[in-house]
């Protein structure tokens, strides 16, 4: 099959009061849980400081029977950008079936306990019904250590209550002081789909732009052109002499807000010369031993949109780009609670000012 990138779109911010699920593609907020699996909070291995969520992404293979979502977090401390350790990424999935499972016991589960038990219809609290109602100035009158033992009692009991949460899932939020990034929905298209006459016209404006800019010529992009030829360059060199951050810029030149390209067992978009043994430095998968491919990688556009969802504070993610390695076979136990972790691959901007 010939190679067709998917291009991530930021598509509108995301009410708070809004619920997201497993198969929302947005950029911050919190990682929604995928049913039967977990929600450990993550610490950077460089500061100890728990890792923000960046990006959600909802991607089954088409060959797979399983739900499939890969989310990926970041240290926000200024020491920790740019580095490999300071960021995580980790793959979820569930089969059709489980998620029926879940949605049945959750159901069960809130048939038993439900929202009355919270209000002054609750009749389930140890007490009986009316004809105990005259006996209460009596059980007023009980020494403190009843009245205690009475509140230890229902302390226990609220400990087990679980509205709306997964059987044997952790249900907790994030801990409080874990920065969280103000969430917006990501749009999907097919990057051969924005290639229109007019996009052409606009991104061979912004080509000339750029050759202005940087002192190097580069060829205007055509309707049909794919990622087999080589780019002709003129014998101008780019102002930093990276002919790859060109090559780079020329290939995001048709959509420059993008966010996210998306190719499974695609080929990356470096923005800077990556090491000669690049593919040597990707390992296998830790828990099934097949290689790792590509799967998609973050773009330069998305630091512009990463701020801090509460306007008392401020929060920044640096990078050029992510790029992220996922197993080739994408194997799961089922029934496994624990998401997968993958391998990713970061490379700083070497001019981050054309971003800005």
């Amino acid at each position: 099959m010939a190679e067709s990138p998917l291009i991530g779109i930021c598509d509108g911010a995301i009410d708070k009061k809004k619920d997201t699920y497993y198969y929302t593609n947005k950029i911050g907020g919190c990682p929604d849980l995928i049913p039967g699996v977990s929600n450990p909070h993550h610490q950077c291995t460089l500061c100890g400081g728990f890792l923000s969520h960046v990006v959600q992404v909802y991607c089954p293979l088409a060959t797979s029977p399983y739900h499939r979502t890969i989310n990926v977090f970041a240290c926000t401390a200024p020491q920790c950008h740019g580095k490999l350790e300071s960021w995580k990424v980790l793959r979820s999935q569930c089969l059709e079936s489980e998620i029926k499972e879940t949605s049945e016991c959750q159901s069960s589960d809130r048939t038993a306990v439900s929202t009355t038990d919270w209000c002054d219809d609750a009749d389930d609290w140890g007490m009986d019904s009316e004809e105990n109602v005259g006996n209460e100035q009596a059980r007023t009158a009980q020494p403190e250590t009843d009245n205690l033992t009475a509140s230890l009692e229902v302390s226990s009991r609220l400990q087990d209550l679980c509205i709306n949460g997964s059987v044997g899932v952790e249900a907790a939020g994030p801990p409080t002081d874990t920065p969280t990034f103000q969430s917006f929905y990501i749009s999907v298209a097919e990057e051969a789909d924005l290639v229109g006459q007019n996009d052409l016209a606009h991104a061979n404006r912004l080509l000339k732009e750029y050759e202005e800019r940087e002192g190097v010529a580069v060829r205007e992009v055509s309707c049909c052109e794919g990622d087999g030829g080589e780019e002709a360059y003129e014998k101008a060199k780019a102002k930093h002499g990276d002919a790859v951050f060109s090559s780079f810029m020329k290939r995001i030149s048709l959509c420059p807000e993008q966010v996210l390209r998306y190719s499974w067992s695609g080929t990356p978009l470096f923005i800077m010369e990556p090491p000669s043994n690049v593919n040597q430095m990707v390992p296998a998968c830790a828990h099934c031993g097949s290689p790792r491919v590509f799967e998609f990688q973050l773009m330069p556009a998305l630091v512009s949109l990463l701020h801090s969802a509460h306007l008392s504070s401020e929060l920044a993610v640096e990078f050029g780009t992510v790029l992220i390695y996922t197993c080739r076979d994408s194997c799961w136990t089922s029934g496994s609670s624990s998401p997968v972790e993958e391998f990713h691959f970061v490379q700083t901007d070497p001019d981050q000012k054309l971003f800005k």
